[in-house]
């Protein structure tokens, strides 16, 4: 099965536990605190392997979360950091945020990592937290929440060269015959449903990857028949063989099925406009093929090259393989993501954000005061809350956030209920 979509969710580890402990040695005057910090959590990170060719594993494991740090322990001992958790991805995969649709990662290269989803920091024990004032405290902080998120992860396939054109046109059978690629023919529409990759050889000794893709239809670009598993994969294609059945045997003009795939191209993406174009004129050996072509050539405005060819009868094959092999060497990479740093020159993108909230308050029917927001939370769940100055340091947290000023304007009292999670608080003036 080829598997080249698929939604999974991540969570790096969370951070060890700061630890409460005091020196009791006979010799020692004023022992003094010491306990340990909390070890850091363990990243999700992707790592290509080139053995890999499809999405399928995941469909099996969609959930990754990475182990926690070890806890701090007495006599300054600090916990282990976590070891990351590596997940293995085939070569070509895009990985964006499920939520923003931002892309976090394109990992094309054999050994190539990125980390996903980042451990949470270790909590730091009370050693830390020992001053002038308070040498002895009885405070500690819980570890870092690790960072979670769901990713949707698409393959697209690390091909030179991309096969496009209506079903049945003979892509198929043009891959097999150049390359060792046994791609299922058959003459009905959608022989092809997967993406079919094979290795060609030109006579000079030049080689590239061509990829024979699902047939494109008209409304492609918005998921019509197959549409987005075949334009996801002509993404990263150099150069685009264009294959057309001159000799109109399903009753199509070859014309117009190059501009309707043209303009499935540019309404997908408009870059893919900006790949070089190769048309191949197929089934030149059928009747009524070499009148069609000097039609199409009559209406052809663009200055593309066109190759007459029979796939079947292998005719015409020589000469449009050194042509592509030619047109590779001088069309360079078009990168999925646009690079903001060159070689020798620095430069910073700047990026428009919405300063999020640092908390919010809601009411719930029952009166109470609801608090939520990513940086409280954050903050609650590092708190130990079976420690009393622990609690303290929580309230004084709050209140240089602005949170006791924000919920007297919201109208809270002595004696209200303040909840966070699923604890709740008496707010205190």
């Amino acid at each position: 099965m080829f598997v080249d979509q698929v939604k999974i969710y991540v969570k790096g580890g969370d951070g060890g536990n700061g630890m409460v402990a005091f020196r009791r040695e006979k010799y020692v005057p004023k022992g003094g605190p010491a306990g340990g910090d909390g070890g850091k959590g363990a990243d999700v990170v992707f790592e290509v392997d080139e053995g890999l060719r499809t999405l399928i594993d995941f469909r099996y494991q969609r959930h990754f979360k990475a182990p926690r740090g070890e806890h701090g322990m007495s006599k300054n001992q600090h916990g282990k950091n976590a070891k990351d958790t590596i997940v293995k991805v085939p070569p070509g995969t895009v990985v964006k945020d499920a939520k923003t649709g931002e892309v976090i990662a394109d990992l094309t290269e054999h050994g190539q990592k990125a980390v996903i989803a980042k451990g949470g920091r270790g909590g730091r024990g009370n050693t830390r937290f020992a001053t002038p004032a308070n040498p002895a405290p009885e405070i500690s902080e819980n570890g870092e929440p690790g960072q979670e998120r769901e990713v949707i992860l698409e393959l697209k396939l690390l091909a030179d060269v991309g096969l496009v054109g209506f079903p049945s046109v003979g892509k198929s059978t043009l891959l097999s015959v150049v390359s060792s690629a046994k791609p299922k023919i058959a003459e009905y529409h959608f022989t092809t449903i997967v993406p079919n990759l094979g290795v060609v050889e030109t006579e000079d000794g030049r080689s590239f990857v061509m990829a024979d893709l699902p047939g494109l239809i008209e409304g492609a670009h918005s998921g019509v028949g197959l549409g987005h598993q075949f334009l996801r994969h002509i993404e990263r294609t150099r150069v685009i063989v264009h294959v057309l059945d001159m000799a109109a045997m399903e009753g199509r003009d070859p014309y117009e099925d190059y501009v309707t795939i043209n303009k499935e191209l540019k309404e997908y993406n408009l870059r893919l406009t900006e790949r070089p174009q190769i048309i191949v004129a197929n089934k030149m050996d059928m009747p009524n093929a070499e009148e069609n072509l000097e039609e199409f050539k009559k209406k052809l405005k663009e200055r593309y090259p066109i190759f007459p060819i029979s796939a079947i009868a292998k005719r015409g094959l020589q000469d449009l393989l050194f042509a592509i092999a030619d047109k590779l060497e001088e069309t360079p990479e078009f990168p999925l993501m646009e690079k903001t740093e060159k070689t020798g020159v620095h430069r910073v993108m700047y990026k428009h954000e919405i300063e999020q909230e640092v908390f919010k308050i809601t009411r719930d029917p029952d009166g109470s005061f609801v608090l939520s927001g990513e940086k409280i939370e954050r903050l609650f769940k590092m708190t130990d809350f079976s420690r009393d100055e622990s609690v303290r340091r929580f309230a004084r947290q709050l209140r240089s956030m602005g949170v006791d000023d924000a919920l007297r304007e919201r109208g809270a009292k002595d004696g209200d209920t303040v909840k966070l999670f699923d604890y709740e608080f008496e707010f205190i003036e």
